[in-house]
């Protein structure tokens, strides 16, 4: 188990790392999920050794290793930015951390080529890193990480830089390669959808901070707070601050949206609303409340439309599927799925009643 305990990060007066208590067992797949600059890096530095926490400590299967040098810890770590010997071939390269501890030929034949033949690099592995493209050199230094049998292993957007369809066959693979190690693994990403497709356990960071940890599904479907759901939501959620009044969530004295059932124990007065845009829609759904808005922009993307809505004074975004070119500044009737409200206290931006059940 690896524990980071009140663990913080402080440099020039600023905070990099808030105080963060977090436990990740072995064998489980966590994900560090953020915007650009929200500390993903600075806590995976941390958890490997490269850094020092300012105050708190960092222990691994109940051993204090604060201080102790990444050299000296059973760590494999991959970077966007790969990392690879410029003199050696691919398959040495790969072969590189197993002949450091001191594996037999056979051993490090067979673990090369299965490793190779997962991220598909058999047909390059008498090439030097100069020879490759720049996927071909990332899958290069995944493939060493994975052969390493690290006991932690931190990967810091470890696909970024791969094309989309490797992207998706990787994410598909690595979850079961995570499962079968015994590690603990760390993946580092900015992108909800990955979180998601990766499953494991998931901690959303904010500003340094670990705004939620939990298992990836509930703490997308529960989020415990604004922050949290903002940072699971990819396009941008959607969110309107309204009054509980009775059976109704009211605009000024309008009457918007009725509350529904799984929100019914919300007292009466502020509240923020929010929901993801693919719980808006052009055409009824089971449960779905009917509204209008103006229309600001409407962005085709492939075989989705990302329509721009402004209702109220609240910009939102409703995602379809199909091409819908609607102009500007035009009246649009559409749809609310209600079973999937989220609602926050406006003050506290604490999670209110808890989320609905999503669907994908």
């Amino acid at each position: 188990m690896l524990e980071l305990r009140n663990a913080e990060k402080v440099v020039a007066d600023e905070y990099h790392i808030h105080p963060t208590s977090l436990s990740l067992e072995r064998g489980t797949l966590n994900v560090l999920l953020g915007p650009t600059l929200s500390g993903k890096t600075s806590l995976m530095r941390l958890m490997a050794g490269l850094d020092v926490p300012t105050s708190g400590t960092i222990h691994f299967d109940g051993v204090d290793v604060t201080g102790v040098r990444v050299q000296d810890r059973n760590v494999a770590m991959v970077y966007q930015q790969f990392i690879n010997y410029p003199a050696m071939t691919v398959y040495e390269n790969i072969a590189s951390p197993m002949r450091i501890a001191g594996k037999d030929r056979k051993t490090i034949d067979r673990e090369v080529h299965r490793a190779a033949e997962l991220l598909k690099l058999t047909p390059y592995l008498k090439r030097t890193p100069l020879n490759l493209s720049g996927g071909q050199q990332q899958r290069t230094a995944l493939a060493r990480a994975l052969v390493k049998n690290a006991s932690l292993v931190l990967l810091d957007e470890p696909l970024a830089n791969l094309d989309y369809k490797l992207r998706e066959e990787l994410r598909e693979e690595l979850p079961k390669i995570f499962a079968e190690s015994g590690a603990i693994f760390v993946y580092a990403t900015t992108e909800p959808s990955e979180a998601l497709l990766l499953g494991g356990n998931t901690a959303t960071l904010a500003e340094g901070r670990v705004t939620q940890f939990g298992e990836t599904i509930k703490v997308y479907r529960e989020p415990a707070d604004l922050v949290s759901a903002k940072t699971f939501a990819d396009p941008p959620l959607n969110t309107i601050d309204v009054a509980r009044y009775g059976d109704d969530f009211l605009l000024g004295e309008q009457k918007i949206l009725p509350v529904p059932m799984h929100l019914t124990g919300i007292p009466d007065g502020p509240v923020t609303v929010a929901f993801h845009p693919h719980h808006l829609s052009l055409k009824p759904r089971p449960s779905s409340v009917p509204l209008t808005a103006r229309t600001q922009v409407s962005e085709i993307a492939g075989s989705e439309s990302f329509i721009h809505l402004e209702f109220s004074g609240a910009r939102w975004v409703l995602l379809t599927h199909g091409i819908h070119d609607i102009d500007p500044d035009q009246p649009i009737d559409f749809f609310l799925d209600a079973r999937h409200l989220m609602a926050f206290d406006p003050r506290s931006g604490r999670s209110w009643a808890g989320a609905a059940h999503e669907e994908m």
